[in-house]
């Protein structure tokens, strides 16, 4: 009896040990099913509530002294606004680093996080990225967790079995089962996140953002993020980010960054449609056309020039701005890519320094005080910094609004606003805007350029 048990677990081990992804062939494989896979992947992925603290509306007889006096000083005050937020979450490393999705918990005030087996842990977010909607959390006082182990999501291929493990609707752990649908969708997804995904068609539905998607081997192929309905359930088509930018994420956390640092291309593309690739003599359109560089750009300095066209980065085939952003981002900043480009029908391979995004010229950030007209007012000075944090063009210059404050924010500002002249003055420094706001006269005239557009404030001080 012990010698044919040795014998039986003998061979479940080298089962596991040469597991590969195939099409269960026989009638004892179709009736076991994905319960090993979800036994062993399950204890991994957790329930995360988040506790969110939003400011309230003011009454609009708010400070009114009339209603004041009747009902008191508060009257009307704004009051807080406590939102309870549900999703899910991946345990990454035993010592408790945790990935969800930062629309689940990037504004959260307190984080609560339950194991399958009912052990409760508080968490914060010690890395958050809105765009990619991603964020890590590390759970207080945790060792010896269950974690799963991240597969390389660039070998992930259409067709593939996929299980989805998450909290949806708040109902309890729930495993849904599908296939990977596509790669690369880019800006399919809802929200804040814009970038590359996984598609499956296994079931995803609220409360199960920040969940595991899995193989068949029970290893990590992404995390869920999104779903795209017309309905607001589950319609078979849904969105993961890819294990390999987690894996990026993860490494950025445990290294100490509170904030996602990715390569800064310095560029501005567009998909390769057929018109284009016809004008451009190509037969197949692939790839993204370089349609601006900024002069700092580390594939302006490779030799890269407008009207290229990148075809790979590393190897990996790219067809939107996206997807490039996305191949250089797992590669990390410090190291290089090759880009593999497409000029005058000639092709080619250069290589490209993986760099943060420079502070040049300095953005000599500034804050206005009380001896201008509008306190509060936060500007700064256009650089490549400022152009990637506030979705600026790559030739914009000047002055731009960082915080309009609250006088600013009144008088009509937004943050990204591009301060072009204030009463005929051009702005090309901070402190250009100090000197324009400190004695301005009895009348205001602000020229800004807004998304493209420019728009003049005007005022009577």
């Amino acid at each position: 009896m012990f010698r044919a048990t040795l014998i039986v677990l003998s061979l479940a081990c080298a089962t596991m040990a040469t597991a590969e992804t195939r099409v269960p062939k026989t009638q004892s494989e179709i009736s076991l099913g994905f319960a090993p896979v979800v036994k062993q992947a399950a204890p991994a992925v957790v329930n995360i509530y988040a506790k969110i603290v939003r400011k309230g509306g003011a009454n609009p007889f708010f400070s009114d002294p009339f209603f004041q006096e009747f009902f008191g000083r508060d009257f009307g005050a704004p009051r807080p606004r406590v939102q309870n937020s549900l999703g899910s979450g991946v345990i990454l490393t035993e010592d408790g680093f945790v990935v969800s999705n930062y629309h689940v918990v990037g504004s959260a005030t307190e984080i609560r996080v339950v194991t399958t087996d009912r052990r409760e842990f508080s968490a914060k977010v010690v890395l958050g990225d809105e765009e990619s909607d991603i964020a890590i959390l590390r759970l207080e006082q945790a060792d010896s967790l269950p974690y799963l182990i991240m597969r390389d999501s660039d070998h992930v291929e259409v067709g593939e079995l996929a299980l989805a493990i998450g909290n949806p609707f708040g109902v309890g752990q729930t495993v849904s089962s599908g296939i990977i649908s596509g790669l690369a969708r880019t800006g399919t997804a809802t929200g804040n996140a814009r970038g590359y995904f996984i598609q499956t068609d296994a079931a995803i539905n609220p409360g199960n953002s920040g969940g595991a998607l899995i193989d068949v081997n029970g290893k990590l192929i992404g995390i869920n993020t999104s779903i795209l309905t017309r309905s607001g359930g589950s319609n078979g088509i849904g969105f993961a980010i890819p294990a390999n930018l987690v894996a990026e994420f993860l490494k950025q956390a445990r290294a100490g960054n509170s904030n996602f640092v990715s390569p800064w291309a310095g560029m501005a593309g567009q998909h390769m449609s057929a018109d284009i690739a016809e004008s451009l003599g190509i037969t197949i359109p692939q790839g993204v056309v370089i349609s601006d560089l900024h002069i700092l750009s580390p594939l302006a300095d490779a030799g890269l020039r407008v009207g290229d066209v990148v075809t790979h980065v590393d190897g990996d085939e790219v067809n939107s701005p996206a997807e490039m952003k996305f191949r250089m981002s797992v590669s990390g900043v410090g190291g290089t890519s090759i880009l593999t480009r497409l000029r005058d029908g000639v092709s080619g391979e250069v290589e490209v320094d993986l760099i943060e995004a420079p502070d040049k010229p300095a953005a000599e950030e500034t804050s206005l005080d009380d001896k201008t007209v509008l306190p509060g007012l936060k500007v700064a000075r256009v650089n490549p910094i400022m152009i990637t944090s506030l979705g600026l063009a790559l030739s914009q210059t000047g002055v731009v609004v960082v915080d309009p404050g609250p006088y600013g924010g009144r008088a009509g500002l937004r943050v990204g606003d591009v301060l072009n002249a204030i009463n005929g003055a051009e702005m090309e420094r901070p402190g250009d805007v100090v000197s324009a706001l400190t004695d301005p006269g009895r009348r205001l005239n602000m020229s800004i350029q807004r998304g493209g557009r420019s728009l003049s404030l005007r005022f009577r001080l």
